[in-house]
């Protein structure tokens, strides 16, 4: 699943993400647009996108639906 994010919020996603042993995964696509990529691991879909909604609502981070190839201005 490709998120466009605040470029300053990406290592803190990433080590928030990854801190769940084995879940997901970030990767950085483009660090210019702050594109990323979170791989999932199979059966944790729903927790990883319950965590990543909870981040943007109570914690005040920007993350957004992206598609590949899509440049997001």
């Amino acid at each position: 699943m490709i998120f466009q994010v605040d470029r300053r919020e990406i290592h803190f996603l990433r080590f928030t993400l990854e801190s769940y042993d084995g879940m997901a995964l970030v990767s950085t696509i483009d660090p210019h647009f702050a594109l990323i990529e979170v791989s999932i691991a199979p059966g944790c879909e729903r927790l990883i996108l319950e965590l990543m909604d909870a981040l943007r609502k109570d914690e005040g981070l920007s993350i957004s639906s992206a598609h590949r190839g899509t440049m997001i201005e």
